[in-house]
């Protein structure tokens, strides 16, 4: 549980109840706002530059600053467009109003009407005619506006954050408005957006652990989804050709500065689609983000850049892992020897990796951290991807890439298998590496495969995690400072 400062509590109550005895409410209902504190700022200054009268405004916010001076006191309320200087003078407002500032205290709403006029020093201010309390706040802003800085405390009471730091919300704001881009644009593109199930009899489309609950009505236990590809393959069997959904996804995982157990994905699927066709939605996409809403294709990257403008590179994994790891996956056909070959590296994988988790795990740490620039990676081993359709000029390679920008990955793309009985297949292996110890695969969906033995058209399919897009393209270090309310252990 928080801590509370009992005293400043109990001062802060005092006033509450002298407020109320003065037959004032402390909590009112409404407040007939007429500007935000950007927009009386913006007005004033319209009507300075056009000559015309100066504006009155009703604005309300938090009290940030307070400043008495005998007679006259400064504010500044905040909201949540800005800041505006508010001006209260004794004799303006009366007696009674003006002793009322006595039992405001920062972290307080207030709401003022009057004048716009700019001070001596040039801050446009509202000279307060009438004021209003809107709220008392009974515990202490955090650090009195000097920026919170506990990261603990930050993660785990957003709210404080949000009060304390203008940049983390800055980054939210971007966060909603570039989730909204995401829509618009795939909207534009003829999708429709649709809701799948999050409770799930089976968690397939991807190899994660999932978190299981237990349905009462039903009486059978259920997964929270892990994707949303398999219940949105089954609307393109139906004759939806293109669709979206953007929501959470849950994977029961460890947490780690790039990993949440619960987060933000959109997936989309386009009949009639490949990869590549993918690839140029990806690029348009997110370098459309970077241009239209953050100011360029060149945006700051943990001291250096990284530049989204198109055309991104284009390799394919083996030629990365032979550039930077100094191995030919192609030379090893088993995982013994694969194996083999990372004793020798130096690299550590789990004892029930089969062969494509080993080349997971040299790909995670010899490669992976240095695709810094924008890259669609291509063609992994079918083991790697049992949804994927296989290339036709070499079967054990599928019709696959990743995105990849700041070190990891940002988006996951396939040309979607189609062919029901290689997709039977490719579950059964899957089940083997279950049986075998591995809680990381693809889980058997027999409904799944029932759907595409009514026939699938060729599909491009997509998954861009949103959360760490946004790390990249907002320059943050830690998944945990583009979620609001990120996982934590509970407070003891």
């Amino acid at each position: 549980m928080p801590e509370r400062n009992d005293e400043l509590m109990g001062a802060r109550v005092a006033k509450l109840e002298r407020l109320r005895a003065r037959g004032i409410d402390p909590y009112p209902a409404h407040l007939e706002r007429t500007h935000t504190c950007t927009e009386a700022v913006e007005q004033f200054s319209s009507a300075e530059a056009t000559g015309a009268e100066a504006p009155s405004v009703t604005v309300a916010g938090r009290i940030v600053s307070k400043r008495a001076m005998g007679k006259a006191s400064f504010l500044d309320l905040r909201d949540g467009s800005g800041r505006v200087q508010v001006y209260v003078r004794r004799d303006r407002v009366g007696e009674d109003a003006y002793t009322l500032l006595d039992e405001l205290d920062l972290g307080d709403f207030l709401g003022v009407s009057g004048p716009m006029f700019r001070t001596r020093t040039g801050e446009p201010t509202v000279e307060t005619r009438t004021l209003t309390v809107l709220a008392k706040a009974l515990a202490a802003p955090p650090e009195k506006w000097h920026g919170l800085q506990d990261i603990e405390v930050r993660y785990r009471r957003r709210y404080l954050d949000l009060i304390a730091n203008e940049d983390v919300r800055r980054i939210f704001r971007l966060r909603s408005a570039i989730v909204s881009y995401i829509r618009r644009f795939m909207d534009g593109r003829g999708f429709i957006e649709v809701e799948t199930p999050v409770l799930v009899p089976e968690a397939g489309g991807a190899a994660a652990r999932p978190f299981v609950t237990h349905h009462n009505a039903l009486d059978e236990d259920r997964y929270l989804r892990i994707a949303t590809e398999l219940h949105l393959k089954r609307l393109i069997v139906g004759g939806l050709d293109r669709v979206y959904e953007l929501g959470r996804i849950f994977r029961n995982e460890g947490v780690s500065t790039k990993h949440n157990p619960e987060f933000t994905t959109m997936e989309s699927y386009q009949a009639y689609a490949d990869y590549f066709d993918v690839a140029e939605m990806v690029e348009t996409l997110v370098s459309g983000i970077a241009c239209d809403l953050l100011g360029g294709y060149r945006l700051p990257h943990k001291g250096g850049e990284i530049d989204f403008t198109p055309p991104w590179r284009r390799v394919t994994m083996r030629e990365l892992l032979i550039e930077h790891a100094g191995l030919d996956f192609e030379q090893f056909s088993t995982p013994e020897t694969l194996r083999a070959k990372l004793n020798e590296m130096g690299v550590q994988a789990p004892a029930t990796a089969g062969w494509g988790k080993l080349v997971d795990a040299v790909w995670s740490e010899r490669v992976e951290p240095a695709l810094i620039q924008p890259t669609f990676v291509l063609d992994y081993p079918v083991e790697l991807s049992p949804l994927a359709k296989r290339r036709t000029d070499t079967p054990h390679l599928v019709e696959r890439f990743e995105a990849f920008a700041g070190g990891f990955e940002i988006a996951n793309a396939y040309s979607e298998l189609n062919d029901p009985l290689d997709q039977r297949n490719r579950f059964a292996a899957q089940m083997k590496l279950l049986q075998a110890g591995d809680d990381e695969t693809e889980l058997f969906d027999d409904d799944f495969l029932f759907a595409l033995e009514h026939g699938m058209p060729p599909t491009g399919g997509l998954g861009i995690g949103i959360d760490r897009m946004l790390m990249v393209l907002l320059d943050q270090a830690s998944i945990r400072e583009v979620i609001l309310f990120p996982q934590l252990r509970r407070e003891t």
